[in-house]
């Protein structure tokens, strides 16, 4: 448990954190918000004393860190920062291993914490690769795993996804959140998307002025925000907005695509690493050609080169702009699981499911009336 009582600090005659006080309970994942200079990053870097504070106290599980040495207590709290800071000149595996080797793990258990943290991304095969050889993305997911190679019970998040594209973001905030539940870690997040604080948070910690404006769960702070600035914030989000109704607003964009002329075994493959059943195919200039499955492939996978003969033009399609309303119902009302949103060119750009919102959402947003 992390503890903030009658917490200041000042730069010079410039207050920065105003006398705060909250409690951050094991397993919770909390988001800092607020405009830029309100004090979240510095909020952050307090509780592993990278800056420190002038008055008040900050305790983890009733001990005042003002007591423990820094390099002690930075071992036992993972930092995740925007620009991650892989070295360069060391591979995945010694990367994850840096906090591991500094408590003097030995090399049995450095290679198993390896194994284990690579499995949870996916990434098995990048143990010897060097940071250069990995997108950003990739990159970034390296840079969770060596903060919590060391199985630290509280994270630090620093904006750690603002720099790269949409889609990548989406799917590291799903395995960050995968992951923070699966291990019961202490993350605290600073953001300054509202989007990725209500998709993230189980508490979320506005701040303005250096000063706490409101904490909330995100259902309670989209019913009730506590002033203009969260309303304005929480934007399209807000329960007194206008609601979205066209399919873009709904649709997932993290997709697993594949093109029609690939092989059996790779398309497997695939869905097997993205825990998914089915794949989008594509043509090759990247228009929708139609879908396969898991249960095609094994039925008649063994018989061919490649997935063309079984790509399937069943699933639903729609175009972006076309109303939410009427694919809702079609997914609450046929079982399928998904349907495709076509651009104009008929390339994809996403797919609506039936865990993008529940009845209960669409019955809040448009009513009982057909």
């Amino acid at each position: 448990m992390i503890q903030f009582e009658h917490v200041c600090k000042s730069y010079g005659k410039t207050p920065i954190l105003k006398d705060l006080n909250f409690t951050i309970q094991d397993g919770q994942f909390v988001v800092l918000i607020g405009p830029s200079g309100c004090g979240k990053t510095t909020t952050l870097k307090t509780i592993n004393r990278l800056i420190d504070i002038d008055s008040g106290v900050i305790s983890i599980d009733g001990k005042d860190i003002q007591s423990q040495d820094k390099v002690e207590l930075r071992r036992h709290i993972g930092y995740v920062i925007q620009q991650i800071g892989l070295f360069p000149n060391m591979t995945v595996a010694q990367n994850i291993c840096v906090v591991p080797k500094l408590l003097k793990y030995d090399k049995v258990r450095c290679g198993e914490i390896v194994r284990e943290m690579l499995k949870l991304v996916g990434m098995e095969q990048y143990a010897d690769k060097y940071p250069s050889e990995l997108s950003g993305g990739q990159q970034q997911r390296i840079g969770v795993l060596r903060a919590l190679a060391a199985s630290p019970p509280i994270v630090l998040m620093d904006e750690p996804f603002s720099a790269l594209d949409p889609m990548t973001r989406e799917t590291l905030q799903d395995e960050v959140k995968n992951i923070q539940q699966k291990l019961n870690k202490t993350v605290i997040f600073v953001s300054h998307d509202m989007s990725e604080a209500l998709k993230l948070a189980d508490t979320i910690i506005f701040m303005s002025g250096g000063e706490i404006v409101q904490i909330a769960s995100p259902e309670e702070m989209l019913e009730h925000p506590a002033n203009d600035l969260v309303r304005n914030f929480l934007g399209k989000h807000a329960s007194d907005a206008p609601a979205p109704s066209t399919v873009e607003h709904f649709m997932r964009t993290n997709l697993v695509t594949v093109k029609k002329d690939r092989g059996v075994m790779e398309c497997a493959e695939r869905m097997a690493r993205s825990s998914v059943d089915s794949l989008l195919v594509t043509d090759e200039e990247g228009r929708y050609a139609g879908t396969i499955s898991i249960g095609d492939i094994r039925r008649w996978g063994r018989e061919l080169n490649s997935i063309e003969p079984m790509v399937r033009q069943t699933a639903r399609t729609v175009r972006v702009g076309d109303d939410a309303r009427e694919s809702f119902d079609y997914l609450l009302d046929s079982g399928a699981n998904y349907v495709v949103v076509l651009n104009e060119d008929d390339t994809i750009a996403g797919i609506v499911t039936k865990t993008s919102v529940a009845r209960s959402v669409a019955e809040n947003l448009w009513g009982d009336a057909k």
